[in-house]
């Protein structure tokens, strides 16, 4: 009876020990939470300037208050605050699950790439830029939490 020898792949890493794992996660669960908080901070903070603002002070900081009607921006201001404490809501209560998360970061990452294109269309690169800044914390947030 002969035998073969069939070498099996190995990845050049040891194996994870259970304790390990858990450390990773929870340093995984602790990044996301911060861009969580980062991301639900700019846009409440955001949404209660469009809210609060005069236009004439909002058309000043941006150009596209200027070509939309004053109650777009305002409704904007709104959806900004409401998908920000959308993010926070697994904090208030664990029951309601991750869905309220999941469709925030879902909702602020099509507002973002709505508002990367308005803002690159208009030539406010700034504004770009931190829009994209927006999406490089919202994104690993959509991602990791689904």
């Amino acid at each position: 009876m002969a035998t073969t020898f069939t070498p099996t792949p190995t990845t050049g890493r040891a194996p994870v020990s259970a304790a390990r794992a858990r450390a990773v996660a929870g340093y995984r669960n602790l990044a996301l939470w911060t861009l969580q908080g980062w991301a639900a901070m700019f846009f409440f903070a955001a949404g209660y300037a469009k809210l609060t603002e005069p236009l004439d002070n909002l058309v000043a900081l941006m150009n596209w208050p200027a070509l939309v009607s004053e109650n777009l921006v305002r409704g904007v201001g709104i959806v900004e605050i409401v998908l920000a404490l959308g993010m926070l809501a697994p904090l208030m209560s664990w029951k309601i699950g991750r869905w309220p998360l999941l469709i925030s970061a879902a909702g602020l990452t099509a507002l973002e790439v709505v508002m990367l294109s308005v803002h690159a269309a208009g030539l406010d690169i700034g504004l770009a830029l931190t829009n994209a800044a927006l999406l490089a914390i919202t994104i690993p947030v959509l991602l990791g939490r689904r």
